[in-house]
């Protein structure tokens, strides 16, 4: 019973924080006031643990153990030397030195904990010039989160979360490329099932996809310790972004060593991933010159993807990285299913060919902050043979040779607001659940085609589509449930509608004529 009060409770004090942050509009652009928000609310948080360790030493009679950093690295609990203490902190908040004080603080972090390294702003609140009394209220409304109050609240990722989504909404086009709909992570991840092995996503924006494997682990009773974390990213602040993302939640992973391009830098060069989860940026143009990487070892037995849009290349990228059972779930624009541009087709033809591509999805529109364009999934694979299942021990994956699923789910979710749409977790369930019938993995009945829904479909099927991918082409129209009336009977009634309003319309012609010509105009 008490959980529910304490989520009540939790959104008001999310949506009351946004209020005080979304003051230092005017004197900082939103696209920097994240940062200053979420540095501020990630210092908090180890600042919470770190006295919640602190105390736990005290209570064991351990006080001379109460400064050594192992004490506390040795349960994920980052050390804090005094100056960057939440306490110190809140009471320096109100002097004109303080975006100094909190620079200082958050580069003693980093310096004192080096799995942080890289991770921190660089002298960031300095530099903006900051309104100290703006500044001063965002650390009180802070100082109120007790992050560490409810292990199994989640309270501080829940912040996260929704300062994340906020931020996306509210700077436009352009602003959210850090950040994926929430939904759209969740049903990638009920998907392809991460539970154990290598997950990797090459354009991580601030790791989110990485953030629900290691929910989905746990909430089906999964070690995290059994997946291990790669990624990549290209922006610097974002890059950060994600390090502190995943510190907040006492996720490991590699992100390499720093913020890099990953078609010119990759990485992670010798990876070989069970699951790869990305987002890239949709219809990337000039991604690289004419004369570069035209020779490139990911585009090996495929043509070299146009340097007028990288979505083919990020394709070939992650391609290149799955391991000989791993499978794929990414994000592209609609297009990506259809376009013959500049050898794309060509790709295309090659991937169906090879038996790589397992199921496509459209999605409907309005799901993401920066762009109303359409959507879709894509999943690949390299292994479609009957294989066991660990995570399925009931069940096999069928053999799947040959055939891809199509899934139209345009016609899913449900709005949230005046212009953004959320699949809802029914949706999710019942997407994900006949993806995985269709496998032969479902424990509640055996897959079916659904006209207008899902259509598992043959090489020989797509071929005759000129390999064209999109769903709508296979899954046909949905069948109209017939309502028992003859036809008739449904006939005449139409019949009697169509010209009572006739007769309607001819009375309403004579009084618009009437009131022309009282007014002289008949």
């Amino acid at each position: 019973m008490a959980k529910k009060p304490l989520s009540k409770l939790q959104k008001s004090f999310e949506q009351t924080l946004w209020d005080t942050a979304d003051k230092l509009r005017g004197s900082v652009e939103s696209s920097e006031y994240k940062h200053v928000v979420l540095s501020l609310i990630f210092l908090k948080f180890v600042s919470d643990k770190f006295e919640a360790q602190r105390q736990k030493l005290r209570e064991q009679g351990r006080d001379a153990y109460l400064d050594i950093v192992e004490f506390y690295t040795k349960d994920n609990v980052f050390y804090l030397p005094e100056e960057s203490r939440w306490s110190t902190i809140q009471q320096q908040a109100k002097q004109d030195d303080i975006a100094l004080r909190i620079d200082t603080a958050l580069h003693t972090v980093e310096k004192t904990n080096k799995s942080l390294r890289g991770a921190l702003p660089d002298n960031y609140f300095s530099r903006l010039g900051l309104d100290t009394a703006k500044l001063a209220s965002l650390i009180d409304s802070i100082s109120d989160i007790d992050t560490i109050a409810d292990d199994e609240e989640d309270v501080v990722g829940r912040v996260y979360e929704y300062f994340l989504g906020k931020f996306a909404a509210t700077e436009g086009k352009g602003g959210g490329e850090f950040y994926t709909p929430k939904c759209v992570v969740n049903l990638i991840a009920d998907m392809i099932e991460p539970y154990r092995g290598k997950i990797y996503d090459p354009c991580c924006g601030s790791g989110g996809m990485f953030v629900q494997s290691a929910k989905f682990v746990e909430s089906h009773e999964g070690n995290r310790k059994d997946i291990s974390i790669y990624g990549q990213e290209l922006t610097a602040t974002t890059y950060k972004l994600a390090k502190m993302n995943l510190a907040i939640r006492g996720i490991a992973g590699n992100l390499g060593e720093v913020p890099a391009d990953t078609f010119f830098k990759d990485q992670h060069p010798d990876l070989k991933a069970d699951f790869i989860m990305a987002n890239p940026p949709f219809n990337l143009k000039q991604w690289r010159a004419d004369d570069e990487l035209t020779d490139d070892p990911r585009w090996a037995g495929y043509d070299t993807p146009p340097t007028g849009n990288a979505n083919y290349a990020w394709i070939l990228h992650m391609v290149s990285k799955l391991s000989a059972n791993g499978v794929a779930g990414f994000v592209l624009a609609n297009g990506s299913m259809s376009t013959n541009t500049k050898g794309e087709g060509e790709i295309r033809r090659k991937l169906i060919e090879n038996d790589l591509v397992d199921c496509m999805i459209a999605l409907p529109g309005q799901l993401f902050y920066t762009t109303q364009i359409p959507v879709c999934l894509w999943f690949l694979t390299r292994n479609k043979k009957a294989q066991a299942v660990p995570e399925h021990p009931e069940s096999n994956h069928r053999d799947r040779q040959g055939e891809t699923l199509f899934i139209d789910a345009r016609n899913m979710g449900s709005m949230i607001d005046r212009t953004h749409k959320e699949l809802t977790p029914d949706d999710i369930v019942e997407i994900a659940r006949t993806y995985h019938a269709w496998r032969g993995e479902a424990k509640d009945g055996a897959y079916e085609d659904q006209p207008g829904f899902c259509k598992a479909t043959t090489l020989e099927d797509i071929k005759a589509n000129d390999f064209v991918l999109t769903p709508g082409r296979y899954v046909g129209a949905a069948e109209l449930e017939d309502d028992g009336v003859p036809f008739e009977e449904k006939m005449a009634e139409l019949t009697e509608t169509l010209y009572r309003q006739m007769g309607q319309s001819d009375k309403l012609d004579w009084m618009i004529k009437e009131n022309l010509s009282g007014i002289g105009y008949g």
